[in-house]
């Protein structure tokens, strides 16, 4: 089955003509405030019914990134419980788009807690979710108490929600920055999780175990493109770029051309 290479979108931009510009098979968007807990939505004329309509002739693949806000890890529950019903409740709109999955960040826990719980949390939730569409749990760049971090933690986190129909996105900035051994990435993810569903495929504006988050485009980035390339090929999965949009396309380009 043909590898998607896609773009990833705010929520105030057409996702369709602007997947088309740069050359995308698919979209990852955001379903409202990223930073906020409103219900999602699409700024879509004729909402998510239309968008779902003019995806599909369009032949364009959906993905929709969940808050940033979400933190089921959380030992607090004044974040906890919110996270999981958005977290339910953004998996229910990607249904209603036909979305191919649903990305959220893995969270975190405070250093006062003990990690243990954050993992315990995390399999309630799964046990509790509704998987209409696939949910996909993304690595994480920086943060000692970080759930998908490092290599130990991820290996705490799919302890506890293995059993479950979540799946895995490998962000290559992410795991650069938090200082995964690129050459052999997929390999040992997939020694954890089993699964890699989807890349983020991203260069780094930092050195390798920086602990940052800063996205850059190919040509720009101190990670080496190739090891970026190696990642996507390594996988088979879909793959969205989540760089700057002024130059995506020739991320985009660069990614399919090399597939």
């Amino acid at each position: 089955m043909k590898q998607l290479i896609g773009v990833a979108l705010g929520n105030d931009l057409d996702p369709i003509s602007h997947a088309q510009k740069v050359g995308a098979d698919c979209v990852q968007i955001q379903v409202g405030d990223p930073q906020g807990w409103a219900k999602p939505s699409v700024a879509y004329p004729g909402g998510a019914a239309e968008l779902k309509a003019d995806a599909k002739k369009a032949k364009i693949g959906l993905y929709v990134h969940s808050a940033y806000v979400i933190n089921v890890a959380s030992t607090n529950n004044r974040i906890r419980i919110p996270s999981r019903k958005l977290l339910q409740s953004t998996i229910d709109f990607a249904n209603e788009l036909g979305a191919l999955g649903v990305v959220v960040h893995a969270g975190h826990v405070t250093k006062e807690d003990d990690p243990a719980q954050g993992f315990e949390n995390w399999k309630k939730c799964v046990d509790q979710v509704d998987f209409k569409v696939p949910l996909l749990i993304e690595n994480t760049a920086g943060g000692s108490n970080a759930m998908a971090r490092t290599k130990e933690n991820l290996e705490n986190l799919w302890s506890a929600v293995g059993h479950s129909e979540v799946g895995f996105c490998l962000d290559t900035c992410h795991a650069w920055a938090g200082g995964w051994q690129m050459e052999s990435l997929v390999t040992n993810v997939l020694a954890i999780t089993k699964r890699v569903d989807l890349v983020h495929a991203n260069g780094s504006k930092d050195q390798p175990d920086s602990g940052r988050d800063r996205h850059d485009n190919f040509e720009s980035s101190l990670l080496p493109k190739e090891l970026v390339m190696k990642a996507v090929k390594d996988s088979g999965a879909n793959t969205v770029c989540e760089t700057n949009l002024e130059f995506v396309d020739k991320d985009i380009e660069y990614l399919r051309s090399s597939l």
